[in-house]
């Protein structure tokens, strides 16, 4: 059996965010694994280590933990039952980051820019502020957030565990 998680099911038209499952981990293997995805990523190794994917959705389904994750659901309208994860990492003071990847299969279709409204429109920590930080080799990321409202704060620099490196990166706010 799996634990019931206290994370709601956001609907969108074309797809669903919900909790993850252990089910979701030859999907989440697959896209996480290529190259393409864990270097637009601060937190994704590459190549991934054995069991990598097994304790991410450990830690997704843990209480209490840091980070709620969400898988995008395209069952609904015929799409993958894993096409991209978005999370939201519990900070102070009723703030959160937000992370997101997508598949490439799913690239240039939106599907991030739709995650992301309805995340922030859903507010599922009832944030105060939600916060983002986006390469600067990756600028259609930067306008999914933009396009979700984000406000450009400033550039800083994120460690890439696929990159072995300091990224630069541009960061964004988000008042809610």
């Amino acid at each position: 059996m799996e634990p019931i998680i206290n994370q709601p099911v956001i609907e969108t038209a074309r797809f669903d965010l919900r909790p993850l499952r252990r089910s979701d981990k030859g999907l989440i293997e697959l896209f996480a694994g290529d190259p393409r995805v864990a270097l637009s990523t601060s937190s994704i190794p590459h190549p991934l280590p054995p069991g990598a994917i097994d304790a991410f959705i450990t830690r997704s389904l843990a209480i209490p933990r840091v980070e709620d994750v969400w898988a995008m659901d395209g069952l609904k309208t015929g799409g993958a039952e894993v096409m991209g994860l978005i999370s939201l990492t519990h900070l102070d003071r009723g703030q959160s980051e937000v992370g997101y990847w997508v598949a490439p299969a799913y690239w240039n279709s939106h599907l991030a820019s739709e995650a992301v409204q309805a995340l922030v429109a859903a507010n599922p920590q009832g944030n105060q502020a939600m916060f983002a930080s986006v390469f600067h080799d990756n600028p259609a990321s930067a306008k999914v957030l933009t396009n979700a409202g984000f406000v450009y704060l400033g550039d800083a620099e994120t460690y890439c565990l696929a990159r072995d490196a300091a990224v630069p990166t541009w960061t964004y706010s988000r008042k809610l």
